[in-house]
């Protein structure tokens, strides 16, 4: 049985019509990469499924909990946003706050736990990244990798049903992308479900238990990645592999 289920989403902005009636399944364990050409609503689709945006309408169905997509109400997005973490593209960290603060302020102040218990669960996760080191470094003090790796730390921290990732590598100088992609095949091994957007055609191939290929607002074409990659059905598909620089 699928752990998350979205029927009918959509979404238009300034007469744009970003997502058109997207149906969309996932199980618990499974890593599904979102791949497609800039514009192709990608990000605006996970955006929705943690209501950083809403949308116009659609509905999810979340570990047996019905919630509308267009008008969720407060508690459906904060028990949502405790099941469903998110890795942003920029990072998104607090600069005010030290690494270790960066992964506390969500156990505290999402999940109710006490200092100790939250300070003790985010040192575990900084070893987890091996950044144990910069526990009491400022995000300034910071590489871009290291950020992201604190982003990846804090999301885990939670122990999120699902882990939202948006270009989690796109911001980075092309030596420190190994690392964050390291901590991400990591997680897919200790069977941490994900959906993740990525111009990292690599990383789909190695680590995607299914790949969705996203055009003009729309899944045109879903399968496993040597399905995508080596036998496309679909021409938009087949011009948009053929047009990517195959990243190394």
């Amino acid at each position: 049985m699928p752990l998350l289920t979205v029927n009918q989403l959509d979404k238009t902005v300034d007469n744009n019509h970003i997502l058109k009636n997207i149906d969309f399944q996932i199980s618990k364990g499974e890593v599904i990469v979102v791949i497609g050409p800039s514009g192709s609503g990608k990000t605006t689709f996970i955006s929705n499924l943690n209501f950083l945006n809403n949308a116009d309408k659609g509905e999810m169905n979340f570990r047996d909990k019905k919630i509308d997509l267009s008008s969720p109400k407060k508690d459906d997005v904060l028990w949502v946003r405790r099941h469903i973490a998110m890795v942003f593209q920029n990072y998104n960290l607090f600069k005010n706050k030290t690494a270790l603060e960066n992964i506390t302020e969500g156990l505290i102040h999402g999940q109710g736990k006490s200092r100790d218990e939250a300070n003790q669960i985010a040192l575990e996760e900084l070893k987890n990244v091996g950044l144990s080191e910069k526990k009491d470094a400022y995000p300034s003090q910071l590489s871009g990798g290291q950020k992201q790796r604190i982003g990846i730390a804090r999301a885990t921290a939670l122990k999120p049903d699902i882990i939202l990732f948006d270009e989690p590598t796109s911001a980075l100088d092309p030596e420190l992308v190994g690392t964050v992609v390291q901590d991400m095949d990591h997680l897919a091994q200790q069977g941490q479900t994900m959906i993740v957007v990525t111009h990292l055609m690599s990383f789909a191939k190695k680590v995607a238990t299914k790949v969705l290929f996203f055009a003009d607002g729309a899944i045109l074409e879903s399968g496993t990645p040597d399905q995508i990659f080596n036998h496309p059905k679909e021409k938009r598909t087949k011009e948009f592999l053929s047009a990517i620089a195959e990243d190394r």
